[in-house]
């Protein structure tokens, strides 16, 4: 790595000389502009607007444009007279928690390494960092522009990031947030299960640029002369969803199949499945259970098989006689609702007969 910046930092009375590096380096694929028909480069020149002529790097100016049109033209020299004690100097304001600062400040990493007589001011002041938990807030000038930036220790090296300045960040002004949203308790409960199971330690190795990968493949295609082979995974679709709840659940599901564990949905609580009318209990142990039951049916009704004894008997055709002759009057009192066509006469023989039958 190649320093961009020398300067120090200065903590209460001590000063500690340090070199600025780049910490981080973006990997895209890049390309030049070029003719079509041949790969020809294209190159662009400076040219000054007013009569074409090619302006070379020394004779660049910094311009402000007015509202009117008019130009005001700043040198070098006027650059130099503005005060900027910043400019050699990471000057350490106070120590801050971390975690009060909101990412959206951050802006770049670099990487701060001690000059050889400074090692031990550095470690005293890297240890000292590393053991507060806290973030050191400084103030730097990088390329003639003051920042706002951050101390903190990773891998045992001293890191500063580079902050904007809070009139910087835009005010999110959306019309969504005046909107009254109806949230159910059961969409809410669903969404934060998804969270709980989606959560998880995070390691960047885990995460790769496919896009570069597959920009990657096509340039080594182009090199070989091959042909290129279509990704087998399926994109995912960015269709609407219809139902916010069934949505909700299938990525929980999706998400613990990833894990390896048990969806809800196929573990059903004893609660839920009385609820529904259903048991935990396996097809296969119902089916043993229903066999089991009934081969033990004809073994508990065997002693009814049984022939009744004498006395039984007896007693059956009792009950049986008593209850025909209970039946018989019943019978001749409803006959004798309807309107009689006997003499009076003949009242007599009929009174006889019955005793008769009574006295049998």
């Amino acid at each position: 790595m190649r320093a961009i910046w020398k300067g120090s930092i200065s903590f209460g009375l001590v000063s500690i000389g340090v070199k600025l590096y780049t910490a981080t380096e973006e990997r895209d694929v890049s390309f030049h502009q070029v003719r079509r028909s041949d790969g020809s480069r294209i190159r662009y020149k400076r040219v000054a607007e007013a009569d074409g002529e090619e302006v070379t790097y020394g004779d660049i100016a910094k311009g402000y444009e007015l509202p009117t049109g008019e130009t005001v033209v700043l040198t070098d020299e006027d650059f130099a007279d503005l005060p900027l004690p910043t400019a050699r100097v990471v000057d350490v304001l106070q120590f801050v928690p971390l975690e009060q600062i909101d990412p959206i400040y951050f802006a770049k990493s670099y990487y701060l390494e001690p000059e050889k007589i400074a090692l031990k001011p550095y470690v005293l002041l890297r240890d000292a960092l590393d053991a507060s938990g806290q973030a050191g807030l400084v103030k730097v000038a990088i390329r003639n522009r003051e920042q706002l930036a951050t101390l903190r220790v990773r891998d045992g090296v001293i890191v500063m990031e580079t902050m904007i300045w809070p009139d910087e960040v835009r005010e999110p002004t959306f019309g969504f947030l005046d909107e009254d949203v109806d949230i159910r308790q059961q969409e809410r409960a669903m969404a934060d299960s998804l969270v709980s199971s989606m959560s998880g330690d995070f390691d960047a190795s885990e995460y790769t640029d496919g896009y570069r990968a597959a920009l990657q493949q096509v340039i080594d295609a182009k090199i070989e002369g091959r042909e290129l082979v279509e990704p087998e995974q399926a994109q995912p679709s960015a269709g609407q969803v219809v139902d916010l709840m069934s949505a909700l659940r299938a990525s929980v599901a999706a998400a613990k199949k990833g894990r390896g564990e048990v969806s809800e949905s196929a573990s059903s609580s004893p609660t839920e499945s009385a609820r529904k009318g259903t048991t935990n209990t396996p097809p296969r142990a119902s089916a043993a259970a229903a066999k089991k039951g009934a081969a033990k049916a004809p073994a508990a009704k065997a002693p009814a098989a049984k022939a009744p004894t004498k006395q039984a008997a007896t007693q059956a055709s009792k009950r049986a006689a008593a209850a025909g002759t209970a039946k018989k009057p019943a019978a001749r009192a409803t006959a004798a609702k309807r309107p009689s066509t006997t003499k009076a006469t003949g009242a007599k023989p009929a009174a006889k007969r019955a005793s008769a039958r009574k006295s049998a």
